[in-house]
């Protein structure tokens, strides 16, 4: 699904949520899943465990001229259900996108996830002018590569 400053996707995998939960909490893992080509690694970071964690991580992307980090401040967590995060340049708050992974319980070994990936809060004109930096397709991948990972 499309919006005007929301992109949402969504398929169902062969896994149990608590399986996909445990791999979308440990940043270590992001790169493997990551459908925008953007994620490097983590950089040190723990398991999420609660909203208000931040985790970082070492990305790369022309839209940044490279190189850089990311602060990603966990404001979703329901264990087994939702994990999301807000994202902004290290050492900065949020600029107001937010990436949120919604589990739904198909049967003991089946998961519906959605991916939605929300800039409605962004109010920085040259911020909002480069949004969406990541396209549908490239969140239909991160669903692929998931599902990959996790079996």
């Amino acid at each position: 699904m499309t919006d005007a400053t929301k992109l949402t996707v969504q398929r169902v995998i062969d896994a149990p949520a608590d399986a996909i939960f445990d791999l979308l909490t440990l940043p270590q893992r992001h790169k493997e899943f990551d459908g925008s080509g953007f994620i490097v690694s983590d950089d040190r970071t723990q398991r999420i465990q609660a909203v208000g964690d931040v985790f970082t991580m070492n990305m790369s992307g022309d839209h940044m001229g490279g190189d850089y980090q990311t602060d990603n401040h966990v404001i979703a967590f329901v264990p087994n259900q939702v994990v999301g995060w807000q994202t902004a340049p290290a050492g900065t708050e949020p600029k107001g996108w937010s990436w949120v992974y919604t589990l739904t319980a198909q049967g003991p070994q089946s998961t519906q996830v959605e991916l939605a990936y929300d800039w409605s809060k962004v109010d920085d004109k040259d911020i909002l002018a480069m949004m969406p930096l990541v396209s549908e397709a490239e969140l239909e991948d991160s669903l692929n590569q998931l599902a990959s990972a996790v079996a």
